[in-house]
């Protein structure tokens, strides 16, 4: 039996590729979610034969394969996802070329917010962190983690670092790039200093907060595209933004200037774990601040620039209407014409009238 080769050709892991073999993408993930509970029933498994005792983790150079494992399987999914719901949206809203790879953009992680805000949350509750606020920062280092923490925090990595090379596959435009690339690297930094100087469980709680903030936004965005009448999400969002910044600045002082400041095990131990010196603490606090201030730069700007719009749009509103209500009557005084039209100065007719024959 002789098969057919085909002449078309596509990259490896372009989403052409991925689109037209989804039959393996499906059974791709049929054993990612084989290998996931694999891991998880094995962890639960060992804890129940160690009497109560749970199995922990901690970070180390084969997390790189780790993370680049699902680093292509984020990108299997975000084509998955582009292929069987945006891109059948798109068909029916006829958006722009501007609008297409922003509401894309938004589609994306829309998704992806949601699913990490959830999970996040989840954690928070079954990990007790949520009642017992002071339990993020007592019993400093926690470098040994449980499987569902770390498994977050490699997929957090994965999926940011996946961003990068979905820029060059979504064929993102030169202008757009520059701002994605701004929160795609804030975020790879602000998760690997948590992973790594083990403030997981701040971090958590951060991200958590972060990641309920921006999927407002997303969510917005995709109402004002589909109807630019929905604006009030946008109000939500704005309310939720700054309390997030509150929030967070909170939590990082109370938490690193105060908390890890009157622990016990000060000083550097590499073996350890422990990173509880003042430069490093005074460092992180300094990196967060400096994020958020930023942050809110960014936002009290777009919201001026939008307040400035708003009041030029309604005075050229007033001017058109001024316009049409008070528009004067052309009149001539000597020949008395009237919008063109020949009067008398009584209001009668200026024809002549007709002579009656004898």
């Amino acid at each position: 039996m002789a098969f057919r080769r085909r002449n078309k050709s596509y990259p490896f892991f372009s989403q052409e590729f991925l689109i037209q073999n989804h039959a393996d993408i499906v059974f791709g993930l049929v054993i990612f979610i084989l290998i996931a509970l694999m891991f998880e029933f094995s962890s639960v498994f060992l804890s129940l034969c160690l009497e109560g005792e749970s199995t922990l983790y901690h970070y180390g150079w084969k997390d790189c394969a780790t993370i680049l494992f699902y680093l292509f399987i984020a990108i299997i999914l975000h084509a998955v996802v582009q292929e069987y719901l945006l891109d059948k949206v798109n068909r029916r809203l006829h958006l722009s070329k501007s609008k297409n790879t922003k509401f894309n953009e938004s589609g994306q992680l829309c998704v992806f917010h949601l699913v990490s805000s959830v999970w996040s949350f989840y954690i928070l509750v079954t990990e007790g962190y949520l009642l017992h606020p002071s339990s993020l920062w007592e019993n400093y280092p926690h470098s040994h983690l449980r499987f569902q923490v770390k498994f977050f925090y490699l997929t957090q990595l994965a999926y940011w670092l996946h961003a990068l090379p979905e820029l060059y596959f979504q064929k993102v435009r030169k202008e757009e790039i520059s701002r994605q690339l701004q929160y795609i690297c804030l975020y790879l930094l602000h998760i690997s200093a948590a992973y790594l100087l083990n403030l997981t469980r701040v971090g958590l709680v951060l991200l958590f907060l972060q990641y309920v903030s921006e999927l407002g936004f997303h969510i917005a965005r995709l109402l004002y595209f589909t109807d630019e009448s929905h604006q009030k999400m946008f109000d939500l969002w704005a309310i939720s933004f700054v309390f997030t910044r509150m929030v967070t600045l909170t939590l990082m002082f109370l938490s690193v200037g105060f908390g890890l400041a009157r622990a016990e095990n000060q000083g550097l131990d590499l073996e350890m774990g422990n990173f509880n010196t003042v430069l490093i603490r005074m460092t992180v606090l300094l990196l967060v601040c400096l994020t958020q201030s930023w942050l809110l730069w960014k936002f009290i700007r777009f919201q001026l620039r939008c307040w400035r719009e708003f009041r030029h749009e309604q005075a050229v509103r007033k001017r058109t209407a001024a316009k049409q209500t008070l528009r004067p009557l052309k009149r001539d005084s000597l020949a008395h014409h009237e919008n063109g039209v020949l009067k008398a100065e009584n209001g009668a007719s200026p024809r002549t009238k007709k002579l009656k024959s004898p």
